[in-house]
């Protein structure tokens, strides 16, 4: 063995017995990777904490073609208890959907994938998106699949990919007198490409095109327009497609679609169970209009909101605590750069909002993550890291606060990172701090610059401290979520590239790593029994623990749905508690908008912040 050799060794084998000393472990925890078996291994995308205390991994297609074309669609119910993976049959792609935790305790998911996008370059057929025009009053209509377009100037025709319903149109009265004023067309729109390939069918202007096989007062009536018909890129095409999980039959169960397909949606839960649906590319692949909508679990159907707001995908957006929703500023991308970028406090409604000043690198918000800080009730957020917009190799060290109870809030700058951090996680723990990890300085984890630290940040403190590293890097498709246990565990990671040169191509990170925090290597922990399964918002429950006198907090979190650095459940609730003998009473807060229906796990805490294992409680 030669020296540079000998001399790696030598440090890697100091490294391990430096991170397994007893000592390092309570100061700083510690990293465990989990493999599964060839045959349950997949590129989870999303994930969530199910009240059965088990993982749903959802990968769909996994951000892979092939498997898209194979209809291969993954899922796999992992069991952190036993370590043991379920297959789950996967309906259709649920690749980049949205979802977030119902009242009943199943999983709302939304959205997916139509169509993979298609680079500049492998695009052989002229398309785009073809606006059709209904001016019939009396009727709407429906165009089928494989409908063709005519141009009137440039005589080119195209046909469109899907069918498409176009409402009637709409008489606009003048609001004073009642008397009539004009016409306003029902609109539809719709994915359309040349029927053969090269760039002699591109068009480089706006044209009218007629709708071949109309007759009547439908050809009269029914028209297109459309703007350049190129063979530019094309971006992943949405679906409409949603469904609730049951945790307890393990299935995907369907409900009614969308009004619009969604691709890289948030799902936010509102105050009285509904879900609010936003962003997202439509099935053309376009950013939805600002067209918002809700599902009732009880109806299971969606309405529109009023009026338009729209946000980049997977905006980062939570329910407040006056009913209003807080938007952090944080996406994924996709949209324009000067639209639905800034924070604010949205009023869903009046639709108003009201934009929230102070905001550090505000133009370096791509990629970002947005944390409620524990307790829920202190109603602050911490923002971490971010990017530029698209693949940009600029990326945030900061960290921003903003305190929503202020009378005029504004961000504020908290501990910097060590390093600019695009994708990084945070998943707040029982004793009220916050694990920091994962993320890439560069796009995509581009140029080897994937992130091998975690820290713990500390709310009261506005501290932030280094603990044990992780041995894998997370970047793009990543996430995090507590377990029951009190543990972390780690998914995904989908690197651009396989070496720091940028020479060969990435692969898919199928491992998860458990990071077991600090509090779980002290002598003994605190232990919560009994009690009842259900307790209603402003009552009380009571508890058995042989160290109840020892006890000094309670700890009520909504469990994790986590994907592309989005994760708008997660919360912790501080509860009132009391002590005696070995019962502990804890008493639920009454606010609806800070405790939303559904499952939650109780935590509680001694002097040293040590947690005890959860409990799970249901709140109707």
């Amino acid at each position: 063995m030669n020296g540079p050799a000998l001399f790696r060794f030598a440090s890697e084998e100091y490294h391990d017995y430096k991170i397994n000393r007893p000592e390092y472990k309570a100061d700083n925890g510690h990293w465990d990777v989990l493999e599964f078996s060839e045959k349950d291994r997949l590129n989870t995308i999303h994930a969530a904490l199910l009240r059965t205390g088990k993982v749903l991994l959802v990968a769909g297609s996994g951000n892979n073609q092939k498997n898209f074309d194979a209809k291969k669609f993954d899922t796999r119910l992992w069991d952190p208890a036993t370590n043991t993976v379920k297959n789950i049959p996967t309906p259709t792609d649920l690749f980049c959907t949205g979802h977030t935790q119902l009242g009943n305790g199943n999983l709302l998911i939304a959205g997916g994938t139509k169509r993979y996008e298609k680079l500049q370059g492998d695009v052989t057929k002229a398309g785009g998106l073809m606006i059709v025009h209904n001016e019939d009053p009396d009727k709407p209509i429906t165009l089928p699949a494989g409908t063709r377009f005519s141009g009137r100037k440039n005589g080119k025709t195209f046909v469109s990919k899907d069918p498409v319903v176009v409402e009637r149109a709409k008489k606009v009265f003048d609001p004073v007198t009642g008397a009539f004023e004009r016409t306003e067309p029902g609109l539809g729109r719709i994915y359309v490409e040349a029927q053969r390939s090269g760039t002699q069918y591109e068009t480089g202007t706006q044209d009218n095109y007629r709708v071949q096989g109309l007759t009547g007062s439908d050809a009269r009536n029914v028209y297109g327009i459309a703007q350049k018909l190129a063979l530019d890129k094309k971006d992943f095409q949405g679906i409409r497609d949603a469904y609730e999980f049951d945790p307890v039959a393990e299935k995907y169960i369907k409900v009614d679609p969308m009004k619009e397909a969604r691709w890289y949606p948030t799902l936010t839960t509102l105050s009285d169970g509904k879900v609010l649906s936003m962003s997202g590319l439509d099935e053309i692949g376009q950013l939805v209009p600002g067209k918002n909508e809700v599902y009732d679990p009880k109806t299971k159907k969606w309405t529109y909101t009023e009026g338009i707001r729209q946000f980049p995908t997977y905006p980062a957006v939570f329910l407040m605590q006056n009913g209003k929703l807080f938007y952090s500023g944080s996406n994924a991308g996709y949209g324009p750069d000067d639209v639905g970028r800034d924070p604010g406090v949205w009023d869903l409604d009046t639709n108003k909002f009201d934009k929230l000043p102070g905001l550090s690198d505000a133009d370096l918000m791509e990629t970002s993550g947005t944390v409620l800080l524990p307790p829920a009730q202190d109603e602050k957020y911490m923002v971490v890291g971010g990017g530029g917009v698209g693949e940009s190799k600029e990326s945030s060290a900061k960290t921003r606060l903003i305190d929503l109870k202020d009378d005029a809030p504004r961000f504020t700058d908290g501990p910097e990172l060590d390093k600019g951090t695009r994708y990084p996680q945070a998943s707040v723990l029982p004793d009220d701090t916050v694990l920091l990890s994962g993320g890439s300085e560069d796009y995509r984890g581009r140029g080897g610059s994937d992130i091998l630290q975690a820290h713990l940040y500390d709310p009261k403190s506005n501290s932030l401290d280094r603990v044990a590293d992780p041995a894998i890097g997370r970047n793009y498709h990543s996430g995090s979520l507590l377990l029951p246990d009190g543990r972390v565990m780690f998914f995904g990671s989908d690197s651009l590239y396989g070496d720091s040169a940028n020479t060969k191509p990435g692969t898919f990170e199928q491992r998860i790593e458990i990071y077991t925090p600090p509090y779980l290597y002290r002598d003994s922990r605190p232990t919560l029994s009994g009690g009842p399964k259900t307790v209603a918002r402003g009552a009380s429950a009571t508890f058995t623990s042989p160290t109840a006198s020892e006890l000094k907090n309670a700890r009520l979190i909504r469990p994790s749905a986590s994907t592309h650095v989005t994760d708008v459940d997660q919360r912790s609730i501080a509860l009132d508690m009391k002590a005696s003998g070995d019962d502990v009473t804890v008493t639920i807060p009454k606010n609806r908008n800070l405790v939303q229906s559904g499952w939650y796990m109780l935590f509680v805490t001694d002097e040293k912040g040590t947690p005890s294992k959860a409990q799970w409680v249901k709140v109707p």
